[in-house]
Parts: C-alpha cells; sequence; structure tokens
C-alpha cells in the first residue's frame, strides 16, 4: 500500500499526494515497502553524500584540509544563507580558485531573508548562493587532486566523473547505472528505489564497505551528523530533522519528491519518492516513516511540523494541514 499525504482545506480533503518508499537493511534485504519498490527514479541530491565521498576516497579532502563543515557543504542542497556560501568560499579560497570555476550555474538564494538582505544590500547573487556550490568544491578538490583541468569537470567524460561514477558502482554492487543531467550539471543517475535503499543501507555495513571506502563514509556521515545546518539550513526538513533525535541519523532530500535516510545503528537504509515530486508531501513521508522506524518521537515539535503541517493564507491564518492518511498511520506502531 503506498502512503497518501491528505492537502486538506478545513476538514475537506482537496488534494492526494502518493508516495513509494523502501527501508533495506538485513544484508540488503528489503524490510519494508509502500508502493512499487522496484520504481525507476533519479536520485537528485540525494546522491551527494557518494558524490563527496568519492571525492574523499581519492584522497582530494585531505590533500586541502576540507573541515567537517566543509565536507557537510559537500553534501549539501543548502539554501544560501551566510553560513553555507562563508563555508563555500572557504572550500575556494583552499583550492586557490574562484567562482569562475564553478559550472553549477547561478540561482537566487532559497532563504527568504537572505535574498532580501542581497536587494537592500544592492549585493549580487552568484554561484556560491546555488544550492549545490559545496557539492562542486569537492567536485573541484577532486580535479585538483589528480591533476586533470578543472574546467569541464561536470561533463560525463571527464576523469572527475568518471571516478564518482565507478565509486558508486562499486557500493551499490550495480555495473548498470544511468545517468541524466541534473540542475547543476553535473551527472546525475536513475535507479530503482529499493536499488537507491539497499545505497543508503550499504552506508552502515563497514565490513563490506572495507577500510578505505569505510572511511570516507565515516567521514561523510559525522560532517552530516555533527553540522545539520550546513547540509540544509534553518528551517528546512533535512535539518531539523536530524536535529530532533539524539540517535545517530542521515536524512537527504532530493529534488522531484525524492528522499533518503540512512539510520546507522539500525543498519537501514531508506528511500522515498513522491510520485508528482512534491517536497511538502515528501517531507511529511520521511517524516512518518522515520517516526515509524523508531527514530523520530511523534510528540516533538520539530516532528509535528511535518507530519501535520499547516498551510496558511496569506493573512498568517490556518486553513489545512498536510498529513499522511490515517490508514498508513495505524496508530504509530512500529514498522521494523
Amino acid at each position: 500500500m503506498a502512503i497518501s499525504c491528505r492537502v486538506t482545506r478545513g476538514d475537506f480533503t482537496e488534494s492526494i499526494h502518493v508516495a513509494f518508499a523502501v527501508a533495506v537493511g538485513n544484508n540488503g534485504q528489503i524490510l519494508f515497502s509502500s508502493g512499487d519498490p522496484h520504481y525507476l527514479t533519479c536520485i537528485r541530491s540525494s546522491l551527494k553524500p557518494f558524490q563527496a565521498a568519492a571525492s574523499i576516497k581519492a584522497g582530494a579532502v585531505d590533500s586541502v584540509k576540507f573541515s567537517e563543515e566543509e565536507i557537510a557543504l559537500m553534501c549539501a542542497s543548502h539554501q544560501g544563507e551566510q553560513i553555507h556560501t562563508d563555508t563555500a568560499f572557504s572550500m575556494l579560497q583552499k583550492l586557490d580558485l574562484t567562482i569562475e570555476d564553478y559550472e553549477c550555474g547561478v540561482h537566487a538564494p532559497s532563504d527568504k531573508k537572505t535574498r532580501y538582505d542581497l536587494v537592500l544590500a544592492n549585493k549580487s547573487i552568484s554561484p556560491l548562493h546555488n544550492n549545490c556550490s559545496g557539492k562542486h568544491a569537492g567536485m573541484l578538490a577532486l580535479a585538483k587532486k589528480i591533476g586533470k583541468e578543472v574546467k569541464g569537470y561536470t561533463k560525463k567524460d571527464h576523469p572527475v566523473q568518471k571516478i564518482i561514477n565507478d565509486y558508486i558502482c562499486e557500493i551499490s554492487e550495480s555495473q548498470d547505472i544511468h545517468y541524466e543531467i541534473d540542475g547543476c550539471s553535473a551527472p546525475n543517475f536513475r535507479c530503482s528505489l529499493r536499488g537507491l535503499a539497499f545505497a543508503m543501507y550499504s552506508l552502515t555495513d563497514m565490513e563490506r564497505l572495507g577500510k578505505i571506502r569505510g572511511n570516507s563514509v565515516k567521514a561523510i556521515m559525522r560532517g552530516i551528523q555533527n553540522f545539520p545546518l550546513l547540509v540544509a539550513g534553518n528551517g528546512r526538513a533535512c535539518s531539523e530533522l536530524m536535529m530532533a533525535t539524539d540517535s545517530p541519523l542521515v536524512v537527504k532530500t532530493g529534488a522531484e519528491g525524492v528522499f533518503v535516510a540512512v539510520l546507522p545503528e539500525k543498519q537501514i537504509g531508506v528511500a522515498l519518492k513522491v510520485l508528482d515530486g512534491s517536497t511538502r508531501a515528501s517531507e511529511a513521508a520521511i517524516a512518518l516513516i522515520l517516526v515509524r522506524l523508531g527514530m523520530l518521537n511523534k510528540d516533538h515539535p520539530l516532528v509535528i511540523k511535518r507530519l501535520f503541517c499547516p498551510i496558511r493564507n496569506w493573512s498568517g491564518n490556518i486553513t489545512g494541514h498536510v498529513r499522511p492518511t490515517n490508514r498508513f498511520w495505524d496508530s504509530g506502531k512500529k514498522l521494523i
């Protein structure tokens, strides 16, 4: 049964979002699924921890002494707050590069206050504000580490992308990964939800990863868990859901309704896709799954905010909610 997220206006159901989800553990076995576990999706920004880990494994991060904060930003889909742009700028300085070397493009920061402050100060936006600027700094570091020209580092045939592709094939135990082009111009991969959940599960299996890959994954986990605000930002679901638990937990969003989670102590990987690409539904669905997996308390304010997300009109009045359907909620009973 798929997860349904109702959008209400008063007591009336105005819209319904449908989500498919898979949890994998126990040496790659499906522990739980809703909808079609073999549904194909682009991974989008949920891929970033793997792209970052590939750079770490190659020695690129150590060679320029990126900090834990900077490693967290390599995995981020950030909203362009000053904490994010300052960190990205620090990474460029360590690489002896400039914003002209970025190939991610430019977009306005998604953080409203930052956007307004830029306008009021008559300042221009730059690639530093791009939500993928940390990821691209990691790719630039990899290009420099292997002694290759940084220009064209986003092209599929550039050695940087070949190293990343090989790393993802290794960790996912798949040789048949198809790619598309992401919003930031770098290659992005598509796979089944089960395959994506398995890749997330694989990040918990240090014995299978081996020492070198395992160390790269540990560095990623530390950065994300120690600096959740760098991974997304104030008010964002990724950051807040990780901040809502004392247990080790990695949560990462991707565009078009994709979400993943890694539960290191339980050795579980989760992948989720809302079929119509809705972010509001994906945030509600991933919060629900993490409650049902025993990782989050359904009464925590940051969790309630996602499970029963209020919809407000232009006057600030609550007119409805986004919430998972009661049938799937099943009184909050644990899935596993």
